[in-house]
């Protein structure tokens, strides 16, 4: 069933369209790379750096293991032993293991940033003085780019460095972004339309072109993307912080619970004398290292350490796909999001319409309109007229002619107020005219040289439309008299693969709304091709606007992209807002992520590493608390037995001694820390399901696993550590 139309320009249901079944594997996000030796020895100083408790506090959980190594330490030194010194060894490293996840997280980030410093050069820029639209000779003023402000007028010729971010005000060149992108392929840029705009620190291959300064001195795109990378500027989020509250909240409960298990150590000793003395249980009750490792191992230190690592890598991940986040949060909602609004053309649609059938109307072959269709797009150097002298060449076997080739040749060129092109050939005594174009203009012209519009043609017009193709109408004038010659069919095909990307996003339980300036018809016939679950046909910018409202008073999450300035308004009221490069620096500065590459079908893996870095979050806190509940039961049974004979159940580990299933604990604390900063770093590999199923899978690997592996991992570390001297 297709979507039904409206009087009125609002988003049309296509749910009833079979979605075609995804016949491979859910395409992978790629892996933000695993640690290496390299990368530990570089942010080991760093690392060390973290260890200050200005630094620290900001990580509640690793500023109370940072302090119980402190207090460890003095009580090994004011009484050593080698179990005091094994504890306030693995305390310290535990939180030197803490730091270096983050620590190589923001790392990971350097490369770039240096390779940007590298672009951003101290250039000498030649500001012009009083500079006005088509002035021949304007004065220039040497100026170093630095000092550059707002609104000044530079010029930049070939071979020369655009001195900073702005807008193409006068000229057209061929521009060097592999400095910014990465792409070595250089790309145009002009005055006027949606790619005016510049990056400071990229290079003028060719012309010479006149740039508005758009930014304010030491705030370039590139200063922004260094300090993006590296960390500096990452802000924590709302869901950070509230997951930072809670562990703080379940650390002060933890201390609390520890607190009052001293008294009731020491009234146990007390009034049982057959209770030894021991590293753990002394005359005062649980000794003080015991209780501060009893502390670090039951408050959640495995996602207090990686907690900030995640993040980091999140937003590393999108820069290595070129895609620059200027906020955690954008991360964040796009892993939210509920609504998609892609636009139609190089979205969901390859955006070149090609030439895929004529369709001749009554009394006219169809060698007779190929003829006309190819002689009509000669001198037509758009994807749409070339496309369609290739057809009539492959399906006809007409020669492609030159345009040099006709003599005496008028060549009609195209103009938004006639809306076709053509040609006028000289035709014995008169003059044969051929014209191309939409069906309305080409109709009109027929009929005002005194000729008929047959039935059928408007027919045909409308089943080219309704199978989702752009129809073109071919008209004839010769010997004062007009007709319509047929139909030129172009197709507006759709990507491969995006009705099986898009079933997976229907299946994550996001909303696809496809945005297109074309009429309901036609739009409907490609929605239902496509697959989206919506469409908003002849949209304005005014439009997309109202829909993103619309949808958040809903309270849906809304994620678009745009590259013009037309496109700031909703770009700034999206939750996620993709700006493309190549766009306008109103549209770069509206949006809150700019995609180096300009790549519109971007926004779905946007939304995949949103869905990531929340997943990979929610999996490591699952761990986290479920290896706290089996540290439980190897430490509070071990430590307590003695005293408390019926404790001897729940020690179902069975571990050599009290001390030894202290440190066992306490080493498996930090080592799993290490283990888990690659997971942190690439991040839980994400599958496209709805919320109930993730939920189960996450507690049945991470929460499951986080109970097992304890067990596992205490009981190895117990049976090598009982042999070490002074472990009893």
């Amino acid at each position: 069933m297709k979507p039904q139309t409206t009087q009125q320009k609002d988003v049309m249901s296509v749910r009833e369209v079979a979605v075609p079944a995804v016949t491979g594997p859910a395409p992978r996000v790629r892996a933000g790379g695993l640690l290496d030796r390299r990368q530990l020895l570089a942010a080991l100083p760093q690392a060390l750096r973290k260890l200050d408790p200005l630094t620290l506090w900001r990580n509640p959980v690793m500023l109370v293991v940072e302090v119980g190594s402190v207090f460890t330490t003095v009580l090994a030194a004011a009484s050593p032993s080698v179990f005091g010194w094994a504890i306030a060894g693995w305390l310290w490293l535990t939180v030197l293991f803490a730091n270096l996840a983050e620590a190589v997280a923001e790392g990971r980030g350097k490369a770039q940033a240096d390779a940007l410093r590298r672009a951003k050069t101290d250039t000498l820029a030649r500001r012009l003085v009083d500079w006005s639209p088509g002035a021949t000779d304007p004065a220039e003023q040497p100026v170093p780019a630095p000092q550059l402000a707002r609104g000044d007028v530079v010029l930049v010729e070939a071979g020369q460095v655009i001195p900073g971010d702005g807008d193409v005000v006068e000229g057209i060149a061929s521009v060097d972004e592999s400095a910014v992108t990465g792409e070595s392929a250089p790309v145009i840029r002009e005055s006027g339309g949606d790619r005016c705009a510049v990056t400071g620190g990229t290079r003028v291959l060719s012309d010479r072109i006149v740039v508005r300064i758009t930014q304010r001195p030491g705030d370039s795109f590139i200063d922004r993307m260094i300090g993006l990378v590296e960390g500096a500027n990452r802000q924590k989020t709302p869901n950070e912080i509230a997951l930072n509250i809670l562990l703080a909240t379940l650390t002060i409960v933890f201390l609390l619970a520890v607190a009052t298990m001293q008294p009731m150590a020491v009234f146990a000793r007390h009034a049982q004398a057959f209770a030894p003395d021991s590293a753990t249980i002394d005359a005062h009750g649980v000794t003080g290292v015991v209780l501060v490792a009893l502390v670090v191992c039951l408050i959640p230190t495995t996602i207090g350490a990686l907690l900030s690592a995640i993040g980091i890598a999140g937003m590393d991940r999108l820069v290595q796909r070129n895609v620059l986040a200027m906020s955690g949060r954008a991360v964040e909602a796009a892993g939210d999001v509920d609504t998609l609004l892609l636009d139609k053309t190089g979205t969901i649609t390859l955006g070149n319409r090609q030439a895929s059938g004529f369709v001749a109307a009554d009394g006219v072959s169809a060698a007779e309109l190929a003829d006309a269709a190819q002689l009509s797009s000669l001198a037509d150097e758009t994807p749409e007229g070339r496309s369609v002298v290739v057809h009539a060449k492959s399906e006809y076997g007409l020669r492609e002619r030159a345009a040099g080739e006709l003599t005496g040749a008028v060549w009609v060129p195209f103009t938004a107020q006639t809306r076709m092109s053509g040609v006028d050939l000289p035709a014995g005594t008169g003059t044969r005219q051929l014209r191309k174009g939409a069906a309305a203009a080409i109709t009109d012209w027929v009929r005002a040289a005194g000729g008929a519009v047959p039935d059928r043609v408007a027919a045909i017009v409308d089943d080219v439309s309704a199978a989702g193709g752009t129809p073109l109408v071919v008209g004839e004038l010769t010997g004062g008299v007009a007709r319509v010659l047929g139909v030129i069919h172009l197709a507006d095909v759709v990507k491969q693969g995006m009705a099986q990307r898009l079933d997976q996003l229907r299946r994550m339980g996001i909303r696809t709304v496809m945005i297109t300036g074309d009429n309901p018809r036609t739009a409907a016939a490609i929605a239902t091709q496509a697959g989206v679950d919506d469409f908003l046909a002849e949209a304005t910018p005014e439009d997309k606007l109202a829909l993103i409202r619309r949808e958040q008073q809903g309270g849906r999450l809304v994620a678009m992209t745009g590259d013009g300035t037309n496109d700031a308004p909703a770009l700034a009221q999206a939750d996620v807002g993709v700006a493309m490069n190549t766009g306008t620096s109103a549209a770069k500065e509206a949006g809150n992520m700019v995609d180096l590459d300009s790549d519109p079908t971007k926004l779905i893996e946007v939304v995949a590493i949103g869905k990531q870095l929340l997943i990979t979050r929610g999996a490591l806190t699952t761990f986290s608390i479920a290896n706290d509940i089996a540290k439980y039961f190897a430490i509070i049974p071990a430590i307590f037995a003695a005293l408390y004979p019926g404790l001897d159940a729940l020690n179902i580990m069975r571990l050599h001694s009290p001390t030894s299933a202290i440190l066992s604990a306490v080493i498996f604390n930090a080592l799993v820390i290490v283990a888990l900063i690659p997971l942190a770093l690439r991040g839980v590999r994400y599958r496209p399901a709805n919320g109930a199923s993730m939920l189960r899978r996450n507690l049945l690997v991470y929460g499951l696993g986080g109970i097992v592996a304890p067990f596992v991992g205490i009981k190895l570390i117990d049976l090598v550590i009982q042999f070490v001297p002074g472990i009893s």
